[in-house]
């Protein structure tokens, strides 16, 4: 007895500072864990399939609160992503730290994600997200730039500032600023090219040499007579940064605009949402996620549809529905992307649709699955058939059409 009496004491004794560091603060431990089955068919490659989560859903996380008393909080948070089919677990989410108020709404330091990602549009319309089948990237039906400036399933924006309003009488607004004032380094560098803090490493936002790129939207949500109604807008600013301007003197500031909206009547929803890019530097690449690139199937299993002409302007629209029927979300998407010809690059196109459905077992268990065809297709240009060949790539992805099916398990916790 005195042997078990002593062994708590010991450990009540160990245990004693990790709780006194936790009094006020409130740390949840949150993630998620999810698998596909997929198949992958792009015209130009033997068919492939395999289990694994290449648009990198799964991850874990903490959220961490403090109250610090008259409606003030203190907040952070830190996210990790990994793949369940390849044991990788080296993808960098959310890292920021802020502080929030009931009054004024929330404002965030660190690494964070867009406005166009999770306010206005973007994956918020978009069921499928963070699947094989998701709309941005290779669904050509949604930018997923590599600056994180877009609705990449793992696009970020480094070093950013970012706030979000409280609603009032339903409006609210998010804004986000990539400050850069510094001339020599280079926010969006990882270490993994030359060295960051001596200029090197293009990356593919401003902030570099005193530039600033900056993201705006604002949404109105209502609801009249049983209808759920809301519009969206939104502004996105990537300025090029001198390592870029170097590389091709004709590249300028890239600027997007969006504009959107949904209805929702009883178990029925449509959704829509157009973006307009002019100049594109980060919309004219893709985050390997979006492209089912990252750790995919074959190298050669991922496109990135959306990107626009490095440089060049163009357009893209999503429409959807879904329907709830039970436990059973039934779900049809598609939309095009239109990249314009730009200096020696074709001009093309790339329209796709989606048919699937998620079925909820419980609140934080799902099954999904569907099917996506992607078309592309040059419209137009002067270069020749290799240089719109290469251009259709998008970097190493394989051009032509596209055929993918899924069916995945996903849990939330």
């Amino acid at each position: 007895m005195k042997k078990k009496l002593i062994a708590l004491a010991v450990a009540g004794a160990l245990a004693a500072p990790v709780i006194a560091s936790a009094q006020g603060t409130n740390v949840t431990i949150f993630g998620r864990v999810q698998a596909e089955y997929s198949g992958v068919d792009n015209g130009n490659n033997a068919y492939q399939s395999g289990i694994s989560d290449n648009a990198r859903s799964s991850r874990w996380g903490l959220q961490i609160t403090e109250d610090l008393g008259r409606g003030l909080k203190a907040n952070a948070r830190f996210e990790q992503g990994f793949n369940t089919g390849s044991g990788q677990a080296a993808t960098p989410r959310e890292q920021w730290v802020g502080l929030s108020s009931a009054q004024w709404g929330d404002v965030k330091f660190g690494r964070v994600q867009s406005p166009f990602k999770d306010f206005a549009g973007g994956m918020t319309i978009d069921p499928f997200a963070y699947t094989t089948l998701q709309a941005n990237g290779a669904g050509a039906t949604m930018t997923g730039s590599a600056n994180g400036m877009g609705s990449g399933a793992n696009g970020f924006v480094n070093g950013a500032i970012r706030f979000d309003s409280v609603s009032t009488e339903g409006f609210s607004f998010a804004g986000l600023l990539m400050p850069g004032d510094a001339n020599q380094f280079d926010p969006t560098v990882n270490g993994n090219s030359t060295n960051a803090w001596n200029g090197g490493g293009a990356g593919n936002t401003g902030g570099k040499d005193g530039e600033f790129d900056g993201q705006a939207a604002a949404k109105y949500v209502t609801n009249y007579m049983g209808h759920d109604l809301s519009v969206f807008g939104g502004y996105s600013r990537d300025n090029a940064n001198i390592a870029q301007k170097l590389a091709n003197p004709t590249v300028r500031t890239e600027e997007t605009w969006r504009m959107g909206g949904t209805w929702k009547y009883e178990n029925f929803t449509a959704v829509g949402q157009y973006e307009r890019i002019y100049n594109a530097i980060g919309a004219a690449t893709c985050t390997s996620a979006a492209a089912l690139a990252a750790n995919p199937i074959v190298a050669s299993s991922g496109q990135c549809n959306s990107a626009m002409n490095a440089g060049g302007d163009g357009d893209i629209y999503h429409v959807g529905t879904n329907y709830k029927w039970g436990n059973t979300l039934l779900v049809a998407q598609g939309g095009q992307t239109n990249a314009e010809a730009h200096g020696a690059a074709l001009a093309r196109n790339a329209t796709s649709f989606t048919v699937g459905a998620i079925h909820s077992l419980s609140k934080r268990t799902s099954l999904f699955g569907g099917y996506q065809r992607v078309t592309q297709g040059l419209t137009g240009g002067t270069s020749s058939s290799t240089a719109g060949e290469n251009n259709m790539a998008q970097g190493s992805y394989s051009q032509g059409n596209r055929n993918t099916w899924t069916i995945g398990v996903r849990h939330n916790f």
